[in-house]
């Protein structure tokens, strides 16, 4: 059973460039496939090209799916990293 979680998009800035850099590198940590869903459309957060073709705007609402044998501790990480980097909350 695949983990996912839910979030809105606080960054002014959305997540453009330098973000979506810092979620695939984090992404790319994890053995679980990863997706980043946005308007009805999944990429593999592991690829830079697919999360920057989103073009996340502040106050869109982002899903992270995870499904793998770490796919908790990668949603665990994720949704820390874009608390942190005050991105979504």
């Amino acid at each position: 059973m695949a983990a996912e979680k839910t979030f809105t998009v606080t960054s002014e800035s959305g997540i453009h460039a330098r973000p979506a850099t810092t979620l695939v590198n984090k992404a790319g940590q994890f053995s679980s496939e990863i997706e980043l869903v946005h308007k009805e459309k999944a990429v593999n957060l592991k690829s830079i090209m697919g999360v920057m073709s989103l073009g996340i705007q502040q106050g869109s609402e982002i899903t992270i799916k995870a499904d793998g044998n770490d796919e908790e501790d990668a949603l665990s990480a994720l949704s820390n990293l874009l608390k942190e980097e005050g991105l979504a909350e």
